[in-house]
């Protein structure tokens, strides 16, 4: 049971026949400016009320936007889940010879993401990880040491091998490579009801000039449906009713070809582009977590200076971030409200929260810009990704991968110049270890959810509901085998 759910069943329907309506708007911002202050309770007590209250009302968006709410709530408590003695436990396991005082002096530092919760201190889960990510120099102090090896030599060999190959040919899309994908979400025995029919939305291959020839293969049951291939949110959804103490398992097996990619950019070959046009404007307006803050302005003309040439602006943009936004596990994307100024203000974030910042900056000069998501699946470093695309008369629509620039210029190990060059591949350019089933951020499921998102963001670790109801990810796991096929 949500912990919203039984504060509201203890504290806010006994006092309803003594509250006057408030107001939904009003509610939420209550609710907020009491969560920021750490008083997750109170919120807990406004939101409930308010929400009670629409029971009966004719507006069913309220309500949802309500329990999305409550359910935020629940969702940061899940991520700041770390007591100050659980993680200094973890610590000493982690770290060589951290004492008690070091610890509360990093605390005092702000070296970890920690929030007063009911005036209770809590830590976010991977507050370990993340130290090393933004403090490199503690890498000697790490007891386990962490290998990165095969990814950074898989990388250097994508980025070399597909630049050759693009510069010999003279065509961006060069030396394809078919992978066959095995997704699978495992939902956990008696998470929900035995007889629950559930409906899981997975992520597949989107058609993009460089990711074509998608083909489902097996599927665990019969699907449902299948989106279109050019969706900005690609799915294929399956149903299977739980069974009382076992697992419920969904599986898709998919081959997709997708292609190295390398743009010659120059500076001096670009063009103008048409800022009537429906498509300019809406590659460069603001919209969820692209927002034109004062702070986004500020950098944007320092960076920019006098240039007017999209691609030389760009560039900057993306160097800037390489060099000056450090690496981190996110927060669940759905609990940040503005996730550009989240990741300028805090100089860190993962590839997501980068790529949006990339995003923000370059449409908040006339550039326009885009998501693209799914998994990176290179030897080494498999996991979910997100990056970029520009778009770029006369080369269209151009990748751009933040991460890549940070990784490139933070964390490999290798001389300089290989750090330059990885950094300057992937502002352009981008390996074939990818699966982008998205082309967009913030869009909407098809078929749609009856339920709220667990991420409402991006679209990489599937989605299940049952009955209209979400099932969160602490409910399930998900998982991704990939095999390159040779033919």
């Amino acid at each position: 049971m949500a912990v919203w759910r039984f504060l509201i069943s203890v504290l806010v329907f006994p006092l309803i026949l003594l509250s006057q309506e408030i107001p939904v708007s009003p509610a939420i911002e209550k609710a907020a400016k009491l969560e920021e202050a750490g008083s997750f309770i109170e919120a807990t007590t406004v939101l409930g009320t308010a929400l009670a209250l629409q029971i009966s009302s004719p507006y069913p968006e309220i309500r949802k936007q309500l329990e999305f709410e409550l359910d935020r709530l629940d969702r940061i408590r899940m991520d700041y889940s770390l007591s100050k003695e659980r993680l200094f436990e973890r610590l000493q396991s982690e770290v060589k010879s951290i004492t008690e005082t070091e610890y509360e002096q990093w605390i005092a530092e702000g070296r970890f993401d920690f929030r007063l919760i009911d005036s209770v201190q809590y830590f976010v889960g991977p507050s370990i990880s993340n130290l090393f990510f933004r403090y490199p120099e503690l890498e000697s102090r790490r007891l386990t040491p962490r290998d990165i090896s095969q990814f950074e030599q898989s990388t250097l060999n994508a980025v070399r091998t597909i630049k050759q190959a693009a510069t010999e040919r003279r065509a961006p899309f060069v030396l394809p490579k078919i992978f066959r994908n095995t997704m699978t979400i495992t939902l956990g025995a008696d998470a929900i009801a035995a007889g629950e029919t559930v409906r899981a939305w997975f992520p597949i291959p989107r058609a993009f000039p460089h990711q074509i020839s998608f083909r489902l293969l097996t599927t665990s049951r019969p699907v449902v449906s299948v989106d279109e291939h050019e969706s900005p949110i690609r799915s294929v959804v399956l149903e299977q009713k739980t069974e009382k103490t076992k697992p419920t398992e969904f599986r898709i097996e998919y081959e997709y070809t997708t292609f190295g990619i390398w743009f010659d950019l120059q500076p001096a070959a670009v063009q103008l582009y048409d800022m009537t046009s429906a498509f300019y404007k809406s590659y460069t307006s603001e919209g969820p977590h692209v927002v034109f803050t004062d702070k986004i302005k500020r950098l944007s003309q320092e960076l920019a200076g006098n240039d007017t040439n999209a691609l030389v602006k760009a560039k900057k943009f993306y160097e800037w971030i390489s060099e000056n936004i450090k690496y981190s596990y996110a927060l669940e994307y759905s609990t940040i409200r503005n996730i550009s100024d989240y990741c300028l203000t805090k100089r860190y974030g993962d590839c997501g929260q980068a790529a949006l910042l990339f995003i923000t900056l370059c449409r908040g000069n006339g550039i326009p810009a885009r998501w693209q998501s799914g998994w990176l699946t290179i030897p080494g470093g498999k996991t979910i990704h997100d990056w970029a695309e520009i778009y770029v008369l006369p080369y269209g629509w151009v990748p751009v991968d933040p991460y890549m620039g940070i990784f490139a210029m933070q964390y490999f190990r290798g001389p300089e110049d290989q750090r330059k060059e990885i950094r300057d591949f992937y502002f352009g350019g981008l390996d074939q270890y990818r699966m982008a089933a998205n082309s967009d951020h913030n869009q909407e499921l098809n078929p749609p959810k009856s339920s709220m998102r667990s991420d409402n963001v991006d679209f990489q670790r599937g989605e299940l509901e049952y009955g209209g109801i979400n099932i969160y990810f602490d409910k399930y796991r998900y998982s991704l085998a990939v095999e390159e096929v040779v033919r």
